[in-house]
């Protein structure tokens, strides 16, 4: 008889970029950049996020944009949800502090909170859901463009010190590493636009080659600073534990949130992803600008966040997928059923 290899269940979604994120940090652990060699990573990743938001800009297509503002309700309900309801849960987190949550952890929490939404990942689950995609591409652009202010401004406003406070300065280098890139590719977007759009593969690699490195940058610096001995098992646990139910909250809250302010199904799909997703590009480069040595504590958060964010919405997207297939199926044996004569 052959034996059968086993098979991991389809609604499991195993990712080899959430496994590429683990390795990273695992490598950080045991060989952490220090000294020169920090100063060179940092270099390396501050540039890697500036060409990150380079190919952003230059992939996104000004008529996209325009048609994207026809959408102006749903941008800002997506808006309203990255950077009101997200920082309220943040805020009424506090409560759990210092029971479930230790200020440390809290302040990350809350920073994450703060981040604007992505944009691969907005597009991606929007896609495989049947979504409104163009919807995505904009919504998460502009929360983006949108977050290099917000994000700094409400950092000053609800954690204070701990983040870093609010200063022209800060608000600068954050603009010049995400903002001008962003800029710069629109611009050049006429003329490289083409060679970009044939070279999807390439330029995925890049993306996610970028954020690797910026977490290697971040998770070293926790290490040779050894912020890491502040966080217990059973504090990384309970953080865990707050984080599935923020994410589970937010997803909920666009999803029927929408379908209350009289959206269609695909706009419904786009606001639900781009409202509960949170962008680990623009807020690893933030937190390293806002908490200066204390980064790589405050950006844990985010970093469980995003993996638990891409696990969820891949077996959101894929139940959105079915359902919506079975839903054509339906109509149409409907559709063909012979009517009975009365």
């Amino acid at each position: 008889m052959s034996r059968r290899t086993p098979k991991l269940p389809s609604w499991l979604p195993i990712d080899p970029y959430v496994m590429a994120l683990i390795g990273t940090v695992a490598l950080a652990a045991i060989l952490p950049a220090s000294g020169t060699a920090a100063q060179v990573a940092k270099g390396a990743s501050t540039g890697a996020v500036a060409l990150l938001f380079f190919l952003y800009g230059a992939r996104l297509s000004t008529a996209e944009t325009m048609e994207g503002l026809r959408h102006w309700r749903l941008h800002l309900t997506v808006l309203v949800c990255t950077f009101v309801a997200f920082p309220l849960l943040g805020l009424a987190a506090g409560g759990l502090v210092p029971y479930v949550l230790t200020p440390q952890l809290h302040s990350g929490l809350l920073f994450l909170c703060l981040v604007p939404s992505t944009i691969q990942s907005s597009i991606a689950f929007t896609s495989i859901a049947r979504g409104n995609v163009s919807a995505a591409i904009c919504a998460g652009s502009f929360s983006s463009i949108a977050g290099i202010f917000l994000t700094p401004l409400l950092a000053s406003v609800l954690l204070g010190e701990e983040g870093g406070g609010f200063s022209a300065d800060a608000l600068l280098r954050i603009a010049v590493q995400l903002l001008l890139p962003f800029v710069a590719g629109q611009l050049l977007r006429r003329w490289i636009g083409g060679f970009l759009t044939r070279r999807k593969k390439i330029l995925g690699r890049v993306d996610r080659g970028s954020i690797l490195l910026v977490v290697y940058t971040a998770f070293s610096a926790g290490m040779v600073t050894g912020v890491w001995h502040q966080v217990t098992p059973a504090r990384l646990g309970a953080l865990l534990g707050v984080e599935a139910l923020l994410l589970a909250l937010m997803l909920t809250i666009g999803w029927y949130g929408a379908k209350r302010l009289g959206f269609g199904r695909e706009d419904r799909v786009a606001i639900q992803f781009a409202g509960a997703n949170k962008s680990l590009a623009a807020g690893l480069p933030m937190a390293s600008v806002l908490f200066g040595a204390q980064a790589s504590l405050a950006v844990l958060p985010l970093m469980l966040f995003h993996q638990m964010q891409l696990m969820v919405c891949a077996v959101i997207a894929k139940r959105r997928s079915r359902d919506l297939q079975e839903e054509h199926v339906t109509g149409a044996a409907t559709t063909r059923e012979p009517a009975v004569a009365g």
